[in-house]
């Protein structure tokens, strides 16, 4: 069995009993970064093997993983925080265990871009969750754009996530595509310093440490 287990998005009382029962009982865990995913594992007392799984090594791991899952060993795969694949790696490990006929199973849990939609005050019903941008402006510029069409057309909340050394890069750019707009940014999710903004585009101001969730 793959187990695809969601973990904290900052504070660790958001974890599941199911995600802390699967998490003793597997044989071991895929992890982005050891360190992380060690301090979640300390604070329940669990005590497994680790092993990392990321965008770097994904390739190289996945024909091992599959071989593990082949006799019948049980494996959990966790991200640094939140659920699994979305904007994270694991995606193409999914899909071959599934081609392998490999039972997945989802442990579901946090994840910031639903908590963030939820408390931003913005309409719920529907939304684009654009995840990372690419790095390359172009591209970037080529997304906002596309999803500026798709956004209108059906009336949605727009959902992504930015890292602290490209946020301010980042809302000038949709300030480009969509104009001075009305956004909500949300910083830290559920830690100590959770941080939230609504207001212009132009008019942003925020301690730039951490990680955010961009609505609008």
């Amino acid at each position: 069995m793959l187990y695809i287990v969601s973990t904290p998005i900052g504070n660790l009382g958001d974890v599941t009993l199911r995600a802390v029962e699967i998490l003793k009982i597997v044989d071991y865990i895929l992890c982005e970064d050891t360190r992380i995913t060690g301090k979640l594992l300390n604070h329940f007392g669990i005590q497994k093997k680790m092993e990392v799984f990321n965008d770097f090594n994904e390739e190289k791991v996945i024909d091992k993983v599959l071989a593990d899952l082949k006799v019948d060993m049980n494996i959990a795969l966790v991200s640094d925080a939140g659920t699994p694949l979305v904007s994270d790696p694991g995606f193409k490990l999914v899909r071959e265990a599934r081609s392998d006929h490999v039972r997945v199973e989802s442990i579901p849990g946090p994840s910031a871009a639903i908590s963030a939609l939820t408390i931003s005050g913005l309409p719920t019903d529907k939304f684009i969750f654009l995840g990372f941008l690419p790095k390359k402006n172009g591209k970037r510029l080529e997304i906002l754009k596309n999803t500026m069409s798709s956004g209108v057309k059906i009336k949605s909340t727009i959902i992504m996530y930015e890292s602290p050394f490209r946020i301010l890069k980042t809302l000038a750019q949709i300030k480009e595509v969509f104009g001075d707009i009305e956004i909500v940014v949300i910083r830290e999710m559920t830690k100590i310093h959770e941080d939230y903004y609504k207001g212009k585009i132009s008019e942003f101001k925020m301690n730039l440490k951490g990680e955010f969730v961009l609505l609008w």
